[in-house]
Protein backbone atom coordinates (compact mmCIF):
# COMPACT_ATOMS: atom_id res chain seq x y z
CA UNK A 1 0.00 0.00 0.00
CA UNK A 2 1.14 3.60 -1.22
CA UNK A 3 1.25 6.84 0.74
CA UNK A 4 -1.95 7.87 -1.13
CA UNK A 5 -3.48 4.86 -0.12
CA UNK A 6 -2.81 4.67 3.37
CA UNK A 7 -3.81 8.58 3.59
CA UNK A 8 -7.22 8.10 2.38
CA UNK A 9 -7.66 4.78 4.95
CA UNK A 10 -6.84 6.68 7.56
CA UNK A 11 -9.01 9.80 6.99
CA UNK A 12 -11.86 7.38 6.08
CA UNK A 13 -11.42 5.67 10.00
CA UNK A 14 -11.14 9.55 11.33
CA UNK A 15 -14.30 10.24 9.85
CA UNK A 16 -15.83 7.24 11.17
CA UNK A 17 -14.55 7.68 14.93
CA UNK A 18 -16.03 11.19 14.53
CA UNK A 19 -19.56 9.83 13.46
CA UNK A 20 -19.36 7.60 16.13
CA UNK A 21 -18.89 9.51 19.33
CA UNK A 22 -21.11 11.94 17.72
CA UNK A 23 -23.98 9.15 18.08
CA UNK A 24 -22.54 8.41 21.55
CA UNK A 25 -22.81 11.53 22.57
CA UNK A 26 -26.28 12.56 21.39
CA UNK A 27 -28.07 10.55 23.96
CA UNK A 28 -26.47 12.14 26.77
CA UNK A 29 -27.14 15.67 25.29
CA UNK A 30 -30.50 14.39 24.97
CA UNK A 31 -30.56 13.40 28.76
CA UNK A 32 -29.20 16.85 29.81
CA UNK A 33 -31.57 19.11 28.03
CA UNK A 34 -34.80 16.73 29.40
CA UNK A 35 -32.98 17.05 33.08
CA UNK A 36 -32.44 21.15 31.95
CA UNK A 37 -36.39 21.15 30.87
CA UNK A 38 -37.40 19.48 34.38
CA UNK A 39 -35.71 22.08 36.60
CA UNK A 40 -36.74 24.60 34.33
CA UNK A 41 -40.37 23.82 35.05
CA UNK A 42 -39.72 22.91 38.39
CA UNK A 43 -38.24 26.36 39.07
CA UNK A 44 -40.94 28.27 37.10
CA UNK A 45 -43.70 26.40 39.48
CA UNK A 46 -41.99 27.48 42.72
CA UNK A 47 -41.82 30.97 41.13
CA UNK A 48 -45.33 31.03 40.81
CA UNK A 49 -46.02 30.06 44.25
CA UNK A 50 -43.61 32.85 45.64
CA UNK A 51 -45.32 35.24 43.92
CA UNK A 52 -48.98 33.78 44.82
CA UNK A 53 -47.83 34.11 48.69
CA UNK A 54 -46.08 37.11 48.38
CA UNK A 55 -49.10 38.41 46.97
CA UNK A 56 -51.20 36.53 49.84
CA UNK A 57 -48.85 38.22 52.39
CA UNK A 58 -49.45 41.77 51.06
CA UNK A 59 -53.26 41.51 51.08
CA UNK A 60 -53.00 40.23 54.54
CA UNK A 61 -50.60 43.17 55.40
CA UNK A 62 -53.52 45.34 54.48
CA UNK A 63 -55.96 43.47 56.13
CA UNK A 64 -54.31 43.33 59.55
CA UNK A 65 -53.72 47.33 59.05
CA UNK A 66 -57.43 47.83 58.26
CA UNK A 67 -58.38 45.52 61.51
CA UNK A 68 -56.09 47.00 63.73
CA UNK A 69 -57.79 50.30 62.64
CA UNK A 70 -61.71 49.48 62.30
CA UNK A 71 -63.48 48.51 66.00
CA UNK A 72 -64.78 45.05 66.18
CA UNK A 73 -68.52 45.81 65.22
CA UNK A 74 -67.81 47.81 62.27
CA UNK A 75 -65.27 44.53 61.34
CA UNK A 76 -67.82 42.10 61.80
CA UNK A 77 -70.71 44.03 59.69
CA UNK A 78 -67.70 44.37 56.63
CA UNK A 79 -67.49 40.61 57.11
CA UNK A 80 -70.91 39.81 56.80
CA UNK A 81 -71.30 41.87 53.27
CA UNK A 82 -67.93 40.10 51.81
CA UNK A 83 -67.26 37.19 49.88
CA UNK A 84 -65.57 33.57 51.52
CA UNK A 85 -62.16 34.16 49.94
CA UNK A 86 -61.71 37.56 51.65
CA UNK A 87 -63.44 36.02 54.67
CA UNK A 88 -61.20 33.61 54.65
CA UNK A 89 -57.96 36.03 53.98
CA UNK A 90 -59.25 37.86 57.06
CA UNK A 91 -58.72 35.07 59.63
CA UNK A 92 -55.66 33.93 58.39
CA UNK A 93 -54.45 37.82 58.94
CA UNK A 94 -56.38 37.74 62.70
CA UNK A 95 -54.28 34.28 62.65
CA UNK A 96 -51.62 35.67 62.01
CA UNK A 97 -51.92 38.90 64.40
CA UNK A 98 -52.57 36.66 67.02
CA UNK A 99 -49.37 34.17 66.68
CA UNK A 100 -47.40 37.64 66.64
CA UNK A 101 -48.66 38.34 70.18
CA UNK A 102 -48.14 35.08 71.45
CA UNK A 103 -44.36 35.57 70.38
CA UNK A 104 -44.26 39.06 72.06
CA UNK A 105 -45.76 37.64 75.07
CA UNK A 106 -43.24 34.18 74.95
CA UNK A 107 -40.33 37.67 74.78
CA UNK A 108 -41.72 39.31 77.79
CA UNK A 109 -41.53 36.09 80.03
CA UNK A 110 -45.33 35.23 79.24
CA UNK A 111 -46.09 37.40 82.38
CA UNK A 112 -48.97 39.68 82.36
CA UNK A 113 -47.39 43.37 83.48
CA UNK A 114 -49.76 46.38 83.88
CA UNK A 115 -48.54 49.96 85.51
CA UNK A 116 -49.98 50.64 89.42
CA UNK A 117 -52.88 53.42 89.72
CA UNK A 118 -50.16 55.61 91.73
CA UNK A 119 -47.91 54.63 88.59
CA UNK A 120 -45.05 53.82 91.13
CA UNK A 121 -44.76 50.40 89.64
CA UNK A 122 -45.64 46.75 88.10
CA UNK A 123 -48.28 44.68 88.74
CA UNK A 124 -47.50 41.14 87.35
CA UNK A 125 -49.75 38.27 87.02
CA UNK A 126 -48.80 34.48 87.53
CA UNK A 127 -51.00 32.06 86.25
CA UNK A 128 -50.88 28.65 87.38
CA UNK A 129 -52.21 25.41 85.41
CA UNK A 130 -52.14 21.75 85.45
CA UNK A 131 -52.97 19.59 82.81
CA UNK A 132 -53.93 21.88 80.38
CA UNK A 133 -56.39 23.78 83.37
CA UNK A 134 -55.51 27.03 84.15
CA UNK A 135 -55.86 27.07 88.19
CA UNK A 136 -55.15 29.93 90.41
CA UNK A 137 -53.88 33.33 89.37
CA UNK A 138 -50.89 35.19 91.95
CA UNK A 139 -49.83 38.86 91.68
CA UNK A 140 -46.68 40.59 92.56
CA UNK A 141 -46.91 44.69 92.60
CA UNK A 142 -43.29 45.64 92.58
CA UNK A 143 -42.01 49.23 93.27
CA UNK A 144 -39.71 50.65 90.18
CA UNK A 145 -38.54 53.57 92.08
CA UNK A 146 -34.96 53.39 93.79
CA UNK A 147 -34.69 49.52 93.52
CA UNK A 148 -37.04 46.83 92.58
CA UNK A 149 -39.43 46.09 95.58
CA UNK A 150 -42.21 43.65 96.61
CA UNK A 151 -44.81 46.10 98.02
CA UNK A 152 -47.85 43.57 97.50
CA UNK A 153 -48.70 40.21 96.36
CA UNK A 154 -51.28 37.13 97.58
CA UNK A 155 -48.04 34.63 97.15
CA UNK A 156 -49.29 31.84 99.64
CA UNK A 157 -46.64 32.54 103.10
CA UNK A 158 -45.43 29.17 102.93
CA UNK A 159 -43.49 29.79 99.75
CA UNK A 160 -40.26 31.50 100.37
CA UNK A 161 -40.52 34.84 98.58
CA UNK A 162 -37.78 36.73 99.92
CA UNK A 163 -35.05 33.96 99.55
CA UNK A 164 -36.05 33.12 95.87
CA UNK A 165 -35.46 36.71 95.42
CA UNK A 166 -32.51 36.49 96.78
CA UNK A 167 -31.36 33.61 94.84
CA UNK A 168 -32.64 34.73 91.63
CA UNK A 169 -30.93 38.32 92.34
CA UNK A 170 -34.30 40.02 91.25
CA UNK A 171 -32.60 43.37 91.09
CA UNK A 172 -30.46 42.53 88.15
CA UNK A 173 -32.53 39.63 86.54
CA UNK A 174 -36.00 39.56 87.12
CA UNK A 175 -37.22 37.28 84.66
CA UNK A 176 -35.03 34.46 86.23
CA UNK A 177 -37.09 35.39 89.48
CA UNK A 178 -40.36 35.00 87.56
CA UNK A 179 -39.52 31.97 86.66
CA UNK A 180 -38.65 30.65 89.89
CA UNK A 181 -41.38 31.56 91.38
CA UNK A 182 -43.52 30.33 88.97
CA UNK A 183 -42.25 26.84 89.06
CA UNK A 184 -42.93 26.98 93.09
CA UNK A 185 -46.63 28.11 92.69
CA UNK A 186 -47.14 26.04 89.48
CA UNK A 187 -45.88 22.37 91.28
CA UNK A 188 -48.06 23.80 94.60
CA UNK A 189 -51.20 23.96 92.63
CA UNK A 190 -50.23 20.80 90.28
CA UNK A 191 -49.67 18.71 94.15
CA UNK A 192 -53.07 20.40 95.54
CA UNK A 193 -55.19 19.27 92.22
CA UNK A 194 -53.56 15.67 92.23
CA UNK A 195 -54.88 15.56 95.86
CA UNK A 196 -57.75 16.76 95.35
CA UNK A 197 -58.47 14.37 92.30
CA UNK A 198 -57.17 11.15 94.98
CA UNK A 199 -60.03 12.42 97.32
CA UNK A 200 -62.48 12.65 94.24
CA UNK A 201 -61.47 9.63 92.30
CA UNK A 202 -60.38 7.36 94.94
CA UNK A 203 -63.35 7.50 97.89
CA UNK A 204 -61.88 4.01 98.96
CA UNK A 205 -58.57 5.56 99.43
CA UNK A 206 -58.43 7.52 102.92
CA UNK A 207 -56.04 10.36 102.98
CA UNK A 208 -54.53 10.22 106.55
CA UNK A 209 -52.28 13.39 106.50
CA UNK A 210 -51.48 16.20 104.07
CA UNK A 211 -49.74 19.61 104.68
CA UNK A 212 -50.85 23.17 103.24
CA UNK A 213 -47.65 22.93 101.16
CA UNK A 214 -48.76 19.39 99.89
CA UNK A 215 -45.61 18.10 100.55
CA UNK A 216 -45.79 15.98 102.35
CA UNK A 217 -48.91 13.15 101.86
CA UNK A 218 -50.31 9.98 104.27
CA UNK A 219 -52.40 7.71 101.92
CA UNK A 220 -53.56 4.53 103.40
CA UNK A 221 -54.92 1.59 101.14
CA UNK A 222 -56.37 -1.57 101.63
CA UNK A 223 -54.78 -4.84 99.78
CA UNK A 224 -57.09 -7.66 98.49
CA UNK A 225 -54.94 -10.00 99.66
CA UNK A 226 -56.04 -10.44 103.72
CA UNK A 227 -57.34 -7.08 103.68
CA UNK A 228 -54.22 -5.98 105.08
CA UNK A 229 -53.77 -2.06 105.60
CA UNK A 230 -51.03 -0.29 104.00
CA UNK A 231 -49.96 2.92 105.28
CA UNK A 232 -48.13 5.18 102.03
CA UNK A 233 -46.47 7.93 102.55
CA UNK A 234 -45.29 9.94 100.06
CA UNK A 235 -42.29 13.34 100.27
CA UNK A 236 -42.20 16.23 98.08
CA UNK A 237 -39.05 17.39 99.05
CA UNK A 238 -38.37 19.14 95.69
CA UNK A 239 -40.80 21.83 95.76
CA UNK A 240 -40.52 22.86 92.41
CA UNK A 241 -42.12 19.34 91.01
CA UNK A 242 -45.50 17.99 91.17
CA UNK A 243 -43.72 14.28 91.59
CA UNK A 244 -42.59 13.13 95.20
CA UNK A 245 -38.87 12.17 95.53
CA UNK A 246 -39.32 9.62 98.38
CA UNK A 247 -42.42 6.53 98.35
CA UNK A 248 -42.19 4.77 101.66
CA UNK A 249 -44.49 1.94 102.63
CA UNK A 250 -45.54 0.56 105.89
CA UNK A 251 -47.50 -2.87 106.59
CA UNK A 252 -47.30 -5.78 108.81
CA UNK A 253 -46.92 -8.02 106.11
CA UNK A 254 -43.54 -7.03 105.13
CA UNK A 255 -43.24 -10.15 102.53
CA UNK A 256 -45.68 -8.36 100.73
CA UNK A 257 -44.04 -5.05 100.30
CA UNK A 258 -40.51 -6.98 99.53
CA UNK A 259 -42.70 -8.29 96.45
CA UNK A 260 -41.93 -7.39 92.77
CA UNK A 261 -45.10 -5.95 92.57
CA UNK A 262 -45.20 -3.47 95.18
CA UNK A 263 -41.29 -2.42 94.26
CA UNK A 264 -43.03 -1.32 91.00
CA UNK A 265 -46.29 0.48 92.89
CA UNK A 266 -43.39 2.46 94.37
CA UNK A 267 -41.34 3.37 91.14
CA UNK A 268 -44.52 4.09 89.48
CA UNK A 269 -45.48 6.27 92.29
CA UNK A 270 -42.53 8.18 92.00
CA UNK A 271 -43.06 8.62 88.20
CA UNK A 272 -46.69 9.03 87.75
CA UNK A 273 -49.10 11.65 88.92
CA UNK A 274 -50.62 10.16 92.20
CA UNK A 275 -54.49 9.64 91.62
CA UNK A 276 -53.02 7.91 88.19
CA UNK A 277 -50.57 5.72 89.40
CA UNK A 278 -53.59 4.91 92.10
CA UNK A 279 -55.88 4.24 88.99
CA UNK A 280 -53.04 1.85 87.39
CA UNK A 281 -52.37 0.22 91.44
CA UNK A 282 -56.19 -0.26 91.01
CA UNK A 283 -56.41 -1.84 87.27
CA UNK A 284 -53.39 -4.54 88.23
CA UNK A 285 -55.14 -5.72 91.38
CA UNK A 286 -52.66 -4.26 93.54
CA UNK A 287 -55.34 -2.39 96.04
CA UNK A 288 -58.62 -2.00 96.53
Amino acid sequence: MDGADSKGVLNQLSVLEVRARSRNTQPQQQCCVKELRAKAEALKIQRDQLEAEAQIHKVLHKLRMSMEKQCPHEEEEAMDEESENTQLLQLMARHTQLKDLLYAHHVIGGYDVIKTPQSKGVCMSLTTAYEGIYLDTYNLEIDLKHKLTITRHNIPPFIPLKDLAKQSNMQTNIRAFLDTLSLHLNAFTGRKQQLKFVKEQHQSITVMESNVLCSRLVLMFTVPRGKNAVLCRLDYTDHTRCLPTGVQFVCEDEELLDSPEWKKNCSLLKETPVHKALTTMKKNGSIV
